[in-house]
């Protein structure tokens, strides 16, 4: 009996190293369409728009998930300097992707000029001022006026571009209230807690409870550029350069094009 005990409790033994070995190799193995996700840092301005050409994208692809970071162009570069993980950024403005090339945070040869857009100024849709241009931010009953921070904002920079240009900066920052991204400015306004806000002609034409009431003057601004590149280091190079050539397919145009975007 006893030796019957200690052959069934090697067997047992046995089997279950064998168990535990069909495991472990099953663990160890990676599918063959194993899931891709892309972490893409992209300026608040292009949130809806980049929302629906992720679904059109993922329609193609199904084995590649998009997980967007939205924020200003300078807080979402400075995260990248700090190492934060992103595989692709799309800036509203050439300055931020210009200190990334800088500091060579970027694929080499992937960068390339993606958008452009208008700088606009907009009211509550139900505002009882009239303001015909910029040079009206001048005037005394407008108490509160909401643009983009100028450090990190690239809106807020085009801002103090425009309000140089027409010499009336100094005179609107007394009534300045800034917001982290133009997204936050376009909230403020549509709220009626601002009574106008300068945002891009994209923004102004998402939300019903605004209205744009002046376009920037021409030449009071650099053009409103959007670049975009893979970044550096990424651990999925081939998969975010196939996004990024996405961005200017005709489907992806298409969709920039109908949020009011000019595709370069």
């Amino acid at each position: 009996m006893k030796k019957l005990a200690a052959a069934l409790l090697a067997a047992a033994a046995l089997l279950s190293l064998g168990c535990g070995s069909e495991q472990a190799g099953k663990s160890e193995r990676v599918p063959d369409n194993k899931a891709i996700e892309l972490h893409v840092a992209a300026a608040a301005s292009l949130t809806d728009a980049m929302k629906e050409a992720a679904e059109a994208y993922k329609a193609e692809h199904p084995e590649v998930t998009l997980t967007f970071n939205f924020g200003s162009s300078g807080a979402l570069q400075q995260a990248i300097e700090n190492g934060g993980e992103t595989d692709l950024f799309f800036s509203a403005a050439q300055k931020q992707m210009d200190a990334l090339e800088k500091s060579d945070n970027l694929a080499a040869g992937t960068r390339k000029d993606l958008l452009e857009n208008s700088v606009v100024l907009i009211v509550p849709r139900d505002s009882k001022i009239e303001l015909a241009s910029f040079a009206d931010l001048t005037r005394p009953e407008l108490k509160h006026i909401a643009l983009g921070e100028p450090k990190g904002v690239p809106v807020g920079q085009y801002t103090e571009e425009i309000l140089t240009k027409l010499n009336i900066l100094d005179q609107v920052k007394e009534k300045a209230v800034y917001g982290s991204d133009v997204r936050q400015v376009l909230s403020w306004v549509a709220a009626g807690e601002a009574d106008c806000g300068v945002v891009y002609a994209t923004d102004a034409a998402i939300d019903p409870n605004v209205k744009a009431a002046a376009k920037a003057p021409k030449g009071s601004h650099k053009p409103v550029i959007y670049p975009a590149a893979v970044i550096k280091g990424t651990k999925h190079p081939d998969e975010a350069k196939a996004f990024l050539d996405f961005t200017s397919s005709d489907t992806a145009k298409a969709i920039f094009e109908k949020y009011g975007f000019v595709c370069k």
